[in-house]
């Protein structure tokens, strides 16, 4: 373009270079930054300021430079660094001396831009030069120059493009190196007198878009770093607004500066790099003989509402005019302030939460937001409001920037506002009847309702009598319990602060504001970047920028400012400063609790937790949100610091009453105290309001510790938390209090419902364990008892409450409460209050199911009340009345036994056609064998009566066909059925019983020998050897088969005892069973010869054993053998049982002092028998 001809570069011209396409957002923007909410303001963290008296000529702009904590300023003689400290120039490159500024002061520098890269700062002048100054060299170099002059020098966040405004109104766009790109003219032929367009070009100076004409525009131009808008301003004819406007062009919302039109006149507009506070620059308009004055105002939104947050009043001296003001690219709330008589200030602000906690339930919970020269109040304890929209609000005369909550938990509605003129409005709540013309509805006060919700008065209003020179001079105020105030002020150096404790002048008659004193003035060697009080041990800790804690304590005589240490006397100091504290008690210790802006969580000098978003105390409780999108309570009472940090850490499983989940980037904005709400705030704005669930069960066993059952069932039924804890927190208590409980509740369906939700449960052991682990239960003396039971004993006064207590017993009760209303239709009560039976009978179908309250009214024979239960069920009369009329014409028994018949109620039913006479008898067995009701059927007839053996011999029947023998047996024998029962206990297996059966039965010998014979052999299938020889010796005298009988069973001791009573000879040995063994029994009379006993023989053993069999070895047999020997001969012979050694004896008749050795085995040792006999 023409203009590109006139510009002298450093380097050879070259085709443009190609451009990287990269975002057009500022660097170094904070990740996750949360945006402000509009329950929030801006609190003042630190202030910085210094003056520099040297300098030489008149600041003009400035800029941040790459190192850490200085500042490029440009003057009309040069450019100068000022250090760490601010209050010296570190260094300085004049440009006078260069030639490139006039030596008469009038010069102007348009811009300043730090090049960390190239290790130099770019600086344009108004003269048209590009400078490029090294600071450490002090070497000056002009890198190309418009002929036309420049207005203004602007580069990119990423430092790739700058971009020039010359003074032929033309923009020209160069690289980095300062190439040139492109030449764009700025105005159009269209452009008119008083009628502005904004125009959009890219990155490549390309345009995008063109807005409408815009009358009244104003030249100031920001755009959002988020880049979605472009903010201005725009005079319009009744008032001055800020307008943004899309990048198409189009405009998109405005809000109202509080000025009128024509009073003041915006310089500069400029956001911070979070696109959340918008700082607006502006002047009074001249007046003749008079200097303007300068403001600072800092904007921010929420819900479609902009609100004023802070606002600096500079004054109008001359030294105090801004020059420039600039926002930190690092720190999105860390503003810088350039004014005329080098009077540099830097501020830091961090978002905050202004709200009154205490005891008084009625000026609870009380947040205050600030929005210019108004305080937008909303009590929560009341009703929860959404912004913008507030209960009432306060009138100021000029902007707000500090809201102070009393300290004082009876008081903690009371409030102290410091305005940009650092006065202080105290405004309290009940000392005045008078309504204040400064305070007025917000959403809760419409037209022709009466507002229930007390509003304050305004009380005092402070002037300061110490003169601050800085706007903001004074932050951090603090109402403390006596009435006085403390606040943080600047102290001379830069890294100091002082501590003011500021108390009331008495009043003088007729002064229309009152002055503070100042009591005491602490300094502090640091930065004091928090305060927070404790009205419980009445102290404040102060925390520094290092987080360093201190400790002020105002009621000694003499206040101090100590270090703040822990038990053990070890200081305490956060490890990163934190934006928000809080004195607690953790186990009875007083700790502070600290919260960094990166979500760092500290109590005392320990990190608990690294995901903190959010925290507020109440009572003895710690809430706080998590980036994990959970809201956390924590009880403090009996918790160690230890178990805070298990608790809070991620691999934790907290129980369900102390974790609940939110919203993503849900905030605390206060805690509702003697109640349940916790008010959290979303990122959008809106309001949320939780009950948690740790809070709520705590409330509620207050509640019931003071015996306030109506506010604890209110609270439970609508939270819905299980009313079996009315019971289980304190059973005796509850007992104790029945009378309280009913007249506080009054409500016969709230009774109800309580007794419907019973369950036979400890619900604090359940679901609603206690939080600190501490439970002030009474046991009942009685623990045994139900619970349902025991309250419905209790509360069995009341009628409807009756039934209820009725049904939910275990087993319910329903024909008892059936009656109970049959006596209401009876009786009818001339109180007006009291409960009709149809109301009665109403809520008891609400309870019980219709079918089956009808079957129970059918139990109780009464036919109006069961006519009445039918009629409020959805049953057909065609279904019933038959029915009913069927029944009528019976007779009373037989009526009654058809109906529980009809309700499968048999036992019932028995006894009602017991008594019908012996001509329903056949019925009656039929039932009791369809139904097996035997045992009830016995016990209605006498045991002499054919009735009781004919159900005795149907029962005994069933007992036989369940194979239950003995059972069937004895109800035999009970009813005098001799034979059956004979069978059955021959079947059981009972020989003795049966015996006893035979004798009754008059059996003669030989049918008992025969009868024992038979049980005998059924003995013995049994292996019951002893108890069949005991039969066949008592009852058959077969003494040989009952010895046969013990040997087989190994009954040795018996089987001796049975055979000395008939033994006619000496013992025999016999040997039996392989692998082998001996038995031993006497010997018989066998024939003509007999063995005579001879117990005293000598021992005499053989000197070597025979074996074989005994004719092999000569061995004389025996005489007059009983068959079996012979069989057992045969049978030896042929060698199938094992060998047999007798005695080598032909004389015995003669030898009789030997014995018998008998080898079972070869390798096993000898067993020896002094007899003479042997028979296996």
């Amino acid at each position: 373009g023409a203009c590109t001809a006139h510009l002298r570069m450093r380097l050879p011209c070259a085709a443009p270079a190609q451009l990287p396409r990269r975002a057009c957002a500022l660097a170094s923007r904070r990740g996750g930054a949360w945006r402000p909410s509009t329950m929030r303001n801006l609190r003042l963290l630190r202030t910085g300021g210094c003056r520099f008296a040297a300098a030489p000529g008149a600041p003009q702009c400035f800029c941040l430079s790459a190192e850490p904590d200085r500042v490029l300023v440009g003057s009309q003689h040069g450019l100068l660094e000022l250090g760490p400290a601010r209050d010296s120039v570190t260094r300085e490159v004049s440009l006078t001396a260069e030639g490139f500024m006039p030596e008469d002061g009038s010069g102007c520098i348009v811009g300043i831009e730090d090049l960390p890269e190239q290790e130099c700062v770019c600086v344009a002048t108004a003269a048209g030069d590009i400078l490029l100054c090294n600071l450490s060299t002090k070497q000056v170099e002009c890198v190309g120059s418009v002929d036309s002059g420049l207005s203004t020098m602007s580069w990119s966040p990423d430092q790739e493009l700058v971009l020039l405004a010359t003074g032929q109104q033309t923009l020209i766009m160069m690289t980095r190196d300062f190439e040139p790109i492109t030449e764009k003219q700025i105005h159009q032929d269209e452009f008119g007198e008083g009628a502005r367009k904004v125009r959009v070009w890219n990155r490549e100076l390309v345009l995008q878009s063109t807005s409408e004409p815009i009358s009244r525009l104003e030249q100031a131009l920001s755009w959002k770093p988020s880049g979605s808008l472009i903010a201005s301003t725009q005079e319009k004819p009744n008032r001055h607004d800020v307008v943004f406007l899309e990048k198409n062009g189009l405009l998109h919302g405005e809000f109202t500066l509080p000025f009128q039109k024509g009073q003041v006149k915006v310089n500069e507009l400029l956001w911070n790099a979070d696109s959340t506070i918008l700082a607006i620059w502006l002047e009074d308009l001249k007046v003749e003989n008079s200097n303007t004055n300068s403001y600072v105002q800092l904007w921010t939104t929420g819900n479609y509402h902009w609100y004023l947050k802070q606002s600096l009043h500079f004054g109008s001296l001359e030294e105090n005019q801004l020059v420039s003001l600039l926002w930190d690219r690092e720190n999105p709330y860390r503003l810088y302030v350039l004014c005329q008589g080098w009077h540099y200030l830097s501020y830091d602000w961090h978002w905050t939460t202004d709200h009154g906690m205490g005891e008084n339930s009625q000026h609870m919970s009380n947040v205050a937001v600030i929005d210019g020269d108004k305080v937008l109040v909303t009590a929560f304890q009341h009703a929860v409001v959404p912004p913008p929209m507030c209960t009432y609000e306060l009138q100021l005369q000029q902007a707000v920037n500090q809201v102070a909550f009393h300290t004082d938990p009876k008081h903690s509605g009371d409030m102290a506002v410091m305005d940009a003129c650092n006065k202080i409005s105290v405004y309290r709540y009940g000392r005045s009847t008078m309504n204040d013309p400064t305070v007025r509805f917000g959403a809760v006060g419409g037209n022709g309702f009466k507002a229930a919700v007390e509003t304050p008065y305004l009380d005092k209003t402070y002037s300061d009598s110490n003169e601050v020179m800085n706007p903001l001079g004074l932050r951090f105020l603090t109402w403390l319990p006596d009435d006085s105030f403390l606040v943080v002020g600047q102290g001379q150096h830069a890294a100091q602060s002082v501590l003011h404790h500021l108390t009331a002048v008495p009043h003088v008659t007729g002064a229309e504001e009152e002055h503070l004193n100042l009591r005491l003035s602490v300094p502090v060697d640091g930065e004091v970047i928090s305060l927070c009080c404790s009205p419980v041990t009445r102290t404040v800790a102060v925390q520094l920028a290092d987080g360093q804690i201190l400790k002020y304590v105002w009621e000694a005589s003499a206040p101090v400012l100590e270090p703040w240490q822990t038990s053990n006397g070890s200081a305490v100091q956060f490890p990163y400063p934190c934006v928000q504290t809080s004195i607690t008690r953790i186990s009875g210790e007083e700790m502070i609790l600290g919260l960094t802006d990166r979500y760092r969580f500290f109590v005392n000098d320990i990190e608990v937790a690294s995901n903190i978003t959010s925290f507020a105390t109440y009572n003895e409780f710690l809430l706080v949100t998590t980036n994990s999108h959970t809201c956390q309570c924590f009880c403090l009472k009996n918790m160690s610091v230890k178990a805070l940090q298990a608790g809070l850490s991620s691999a934790a499983a907290p129980n369900s009453e102390t974790l609940r989940k939110v919203e993503r980037g849900s905030r605390i904005i206060t805690v509702v105290p003697q109640d349940t709400k916790v008010v959290l705030q979303m990122p959008r704005g809106n309001l949320e309001t939780v009950h948690h669930r740790a809070l709520v069960l705590a409330q509620i066993r207050k509640w019931l510790d003071r015996l306030m059952f109506r506010e604890a069932f209110q609270c439970m039924r609508k939270l819905r938390i299980n009313l079996n804890l009315l019971y289980d927190h304190n059973p005796k208590l509850f007992l104790e209090n029945a009378e309280t409980f009913i007249r506080q509740i009054d409500s016969v369906s709230s009774i109800n419902l309580f007794f419907t939700e019973l369950k036979e449960e400890d619900f604090t052991k359940s679901m609603y364990p206690s939080l600190n682990g501490t439970c002030n239960a009474q046991p009942l003396q009685h623990s045994d008892q139900k619970k349902v039971n025991v309250i419905s004993f209790s509360y069995c006064r009341y009628c409807l409450s009756i039934l209820t207590a009725h049904v939910k017993k275990s087993p319910p009760e329903l024909e008892i409460a059936l009656q109970k209303v049959h006596d209401l239709q009876e009786n009818v009560s001339p109180d007006v209050k009291a409960v009709s039976a149809e109301e009665a009978l109403k809520y008891l179908l609400f309870l019980v199911d219709v079918n089956e309250l009808y079957d129970y009214s059918l139990g109780t024979y009464d036919f109006d009340l069961v006519i009445m239960v039918a009629e409020k069920s959805q049953k057909d009369p065609k279904e019933y009345l038959p029915f009913l009329n069927t029944l009528q014409k019976m007779e009373t028994n037989y009526q009654r036994y058809t109906i529980d018949r009809h309700l499968k109620r048999y036992t019932k039913a028995l006894g009602h056609l017991s008594k019908c006479g012996p001509e329903h008898f056949p019925e009656f067995l039929n039932l009791v064998k369809d139904q097996n009701q035997y045992c009830e059927a016995l016990k209605l007839y006498p045991s002499s009566t054919q009735e009781y053996k004919d159900i005795s011999d149907a029962y005994g029947e069933y007992l036989i066909q369940k194979q239950l023998y003995e059972q069937a047996a004895l109800i035999f024998a009970r009813a005098g059925i001799f034979a059956k029962a004979l069978d059955a206990f021959q079947s059981s297996g009972s020989w003795q019983q049966a015996l006893c059966m035979a004798s009754q039965l008059g059996y003669t010998k030989d049918k008992l020998s025969n009868l024992a014979r038979s049980m005998a052999g059924k003995l013995v299938e049994q292996r019951k050897h002893a108890e069949a020889a005991i039969l066949l010796e008592q009852y058959t005298q077969d003494y040989e088969e009952a010895v046969l009988l013990l040997l087989e069973g190994t009954l040795w001791e018996e089987a001796l005892r049975l055979s000395f009573p008939q033994a006619a000879a000496v013992p025999m040995l016999l040997w039996r069973g392989s692998p082998p063994h001996v038995s031993v029994l006497p010997a018989l009379n066998y024939g003509s010869r007999a063995f005579p006993q001879t117990p005293s023989l000598p021992w005499v053993q053989l000197p070597a054993p025979v074996w074989g069999s005994p004719q092999a070895a000569g061995w004389p047999l025996l005489h007059c053998e009983p068959p079996w020997v012979a069989g057992y001969r045969g049978a030896l012979c042929s060698g199938a049982p094992p060998p047999l050694l007798l005695l080598p004896s032909t004389d015995l008749g003669v030898r009789t002092g030997v014995c018998l050795t008998v080898l079972p085995h070869k390798s096993q040792p000898p067993l020896r028998f002094p007899f003479l006999n042997i028979i296996t």
